[in-house]
């Protein structure tokens, strides 16, 4: 990322777009000494300032025009999400690329009936093999204990779908990364001349619940993606739950406890509707990390995430860096982040953004909040408002929202 001297003030908009590149940035300039803006107002940061000594602007609630789109119900799926999945209070219209996928004739099931029949290794074979993938485990909510990353292989599918149908828990058992997606990566099958741009792999994660991952170690690409690291084709969550998901504790632009994304095919965006993620862990990104993706939120909660790492990006001397984006943390050119329906509060940065932390090093990166709640996010080195910290194309937008 590239944190220079202008601090943008507030206001949200949208542009679907993001990077092909993935290779991380560097920023000129550690931002912490600057000073909030006012209200409606631009501002340089001063130098030689304590860290964390800007002042604090009062509750946002409500601002902008009215919303863009009416109200609708509760997303298609909702009721065979994974138990507590998504905000209840959400109403946002979900577009059909952001849907649950119909998976009702399945590629091939995981399990024949029972608890004892979903296994690690059941679930590693389906997930190579690609198409849609079920669980049959019984009548019963079952977690199945990872014994090795599950990886997509990209010859495979083109569409790859885990379905849990809302009763299954994969678990990394706070040993590993639980599902890896890598369009680049030689060792899955080089599939295209353009690995960074590919329109396949498709995955898509529904009604499931991804716990204890941890990609700690794991540098390929950066590392980062705790539950889930996706690089390349297409991605989207639907009706899904993350919890205590963790990654490296250290690193200027490493992150993603719970997911992290490089690429997506045509500059498409991260579809994420009617899902939670709590008690994420890492250097950035508490919950979502990307460089250069674009993504939407839809009717979702981050809740309890934080950002542990120490000395932003770059690093300070003597420090490790990292600490940004206690639930979401972005990088990268050209990209969207829109966040509509969403409740995110009570997550944590030991360094920028408790909420979200947004740069786009050209500045043609947008950002957009609408319906949505983000409360309780602290930031103790550095923000633009309370939870956020923003440097894009222009202002972000609020739209009918509390920002506090």
């Amino acid at each position: 990322m590239r944190l220079r001297s202008s601090i943008a003030a507030v206001a949200f908009g949208v542009a679907i777009a993001n990077l092909a590149a993935c290779s991380p940035s560097v920023p000129s300039a550690d931002p912490r000494g600057a000073q909030a803006p006012a209200s409606g107002a631009s501002a340089t940061p001063s130098t030689g300032q304590a860290p964390g000594a800007q002042a604090t602007p009062a509750a946002q609630t409500g601002l902008g025009s009215s919303p863009a789109s009416s109200p609708s119900p509760t997303p298609p799926g909702a009721s065979k999400g994974a138990r507590g999945t998504g905000n209840p209070t959400g109403r946002v219209t979900v577009p059909a690329a952001g849907k649950a996928v119909d998976t009702s004739k399945p590629t091939r099931t995981v399990g024949n009936g029972t608890a004892d029949s979903c296994t690690s290794a059941a679930v590693i074979r389906a997930v190579a093999a690609g198409g849609i993938i079920t669980f049959d485990c019984g009548p019963d909510p079952v977690t199945i204990r990872m014994t090795a990353t599950a990886k997509v292989r990209n010859a495979n599918g083109p569409q790859v779908v885990l379905d849990g149908g809302g009763k299954v828990t994969l678990s990394g058992q706070g040993k590993r990364r639980i599902l890896y997606m890598n369009t680049c990566d030689a060792l899955q099958g080089w599939t295209t001349s353009h690995c960074d741009d590919q329109d396949h792999p498709q995955l898509t994660v529904q009604n499931l619940t991804f716990a204890d991952g941890d990609s700690t170690g794991q540098r390929t690409d950066g590392g980062g993606g705790g539950a889930i690291f996706v690089r390349g084709g297409r991605f989207k969550v639907v009706n899904s739950r993350f919890v205590d998901n963790r990654c490296d504790r250290t690193g200027p632009d490493l992150g993603g406890a719970a997911i992290r994304v490089l690429d997506q095919h045509d500059d498409q965006p991260v579809y994420v509707v009617n899902s939670t993620f709590t008690g994420g862990s890492c250097a950035n990104g508490g919950a979502l990390s990307s460089i250069g993706v674009s993504w939407v939120v839809l009717n979702s909660v981050l809740r309890d995430n934080e950002a542990v790492g120490e000395g932003a990006n770059p690093a300070r001397s003597g420090t490790p860096g990292g600490g940004s984006g206690g639930a979401i943390y972005c990088d990268g050119n050209k990209f969207s982040v829109r966040l509509a329906g969403t409740v995110v509060e009570d997550n944590d940065a030991r360094e920028g953004g408790g909420a979200v932390f947004f740069v786009s090093n050209d500045r043609t990166g947008t950002l957009r909040i609408e319906n949505s709640t983000l409360r309780r996010n602290p930031s103790h080195g550095f923000q633009t408002y309370p939870g956020i910290f923003y440097q894009g194309s222009g202002k972000p937008t609020f739209t009918a929202s509390t920002i506090r």
